[in-house]
């Protein structure tokens, strides 16, 4: 098989919402529909919210409400969650939430689960009060909220109203093997966190893959798969632009998130070595660099991946600047 290439699959935004130090989540929220406007122009295929609770540099906790803004924004890229943590939610909610963007927006809707809390313990149990999930019942979830989107669920004693009947495309996502596991057994598309997850990429793409049994959704298996890229017309303006998301990055390693910090001349006296080498590993796929750099490690990553899509995180503190390195992406795909 030859190896395919980047104008060969489709490209998509991963967005955080970040929340920029002197800035508030509203602020955020206005970008985040900017940003997937230019998306849309240039091609981008689809645009993910991710949610995360209690953390003072992400605004989308609220993912299906920001999935409506923008999908009301925008006219024809796909809008979705990368994803919705189902263990801090009811599925017949979740269903319901998702019934009713499929109804306001229909045939553009993703519906992307995961299983981790998407923030600390002590948040989790805010959100889930008694029903403390842990995760280990995800696959019972996932059943029951298929349940409620099947055509025929008249028969059931509670139903999704909207959301019945209704075709919204169901992802797992994953950083570790279970959800690779879970989504091959269940024919499901996949897609595998490596912009924080490098080291199981491989592995847990290979589970996916080796264990893949066909379904009505998908005939065979289909992995998108997450990638940082901080691009900039200069090798130094990248650098430069990287070390916001280096900030960040350090900041949950010491335990105290904190919003998206400016850009730093060098990262030198702010960590230390031992964070350094830490951090390095955790974003060993960070793509940044020029348009020619960048083109060469995607490339590179997508032969070792066998990708079907790619899905593309930046964070980056001016805004500016970050509709420009989605701008050299697109550009490096469709070239």
């Amino acid at each position: 098989m030859s190896n395919k290439q980047l104008h060969e699959i489709p490209y998509s935004v991963l967005d955080l919402s970040p929340v920029i130090v002197g800035e508030t989540p509203a602020d955020s929220l206005k970008k985040t529909l900017d940003l997937a406007q230019h998306a849309e122009k240039w091609g981008y295929n689809r645009y993910w919210l991710a949610e995360h609770h209690s953390m003072p540099g992400i605004a989308s906790s609220a993912t299906s409400v920001v999935i409506g803004h923008v999908a009301g924004g925008t006219e024809r890229i796909r809008v979705g969650s990368g994803g919705i943590m189902l263990p801090n939610h009811a599925p017949l909610v979740i269903a319901e939430q998702f019934g009713t963007l499929e109804s306001l927006y229909p045939g553009r809707i993703d519906l992307g689960l995961g299983r981790a809390p998407g923030t600390d313990q002590v948040t989790a149990h805010a959100l889930r009060s008694e029903n403390m999930s842990n995760g280990e019942d995800f696959p019972e979830q996932v059943d029951e909220l298929r349940a409620y989107l099947k055509a025929d669920g008249g028969g059931n004693r509670v139903r999704a109203i909207p959301g019945e009947g209704l075709d919204i495309p169901i992802w797992l996502l994953g950083s570790s093997g279970f959800s690779a596991r879970l989504s091959a057994q269940l024919g499901l598309p996949f897609s595998f966190a490596s912009h924080f997850s490098p080291d199981n990429t491989l592995p847990a793409l290979d589970v996916y893959r080796r264990n893949f049994k066909p379904s009505e959704v998908l005939d065979k298996p289909y992995a998108m798969v997450g990638v940082n890229v901080i691009a900039a017309d200069t090798e130094e303006k990248a650098a430069y632009l990287a070390t916001s998301m280096q900030q960040q990055f350090l900041n949950l390693v010491r335990g105290i998130p904190s919003k998206l910090k400016p850009p730093v001349q060098s990262m030198e006296g702010i960590w230390s070595p031992y964070e350094k080498a830490s951090i390095d590993q955790q974003l060993r796929t960070t793509m940044i660099g020029t348009p020619e750099t960048v083109k060469a490690k995607l490339q590179e990553f997508l032969d070792e991946t066998k990708a079907d899509e790619m899905i593309i995180n930046a964070q980056i503190f001016d805004h500016q600047d970050r509709l420009r390195s989605y701008e050299i992406v697109s550009e490096v795909f469709s070239k």
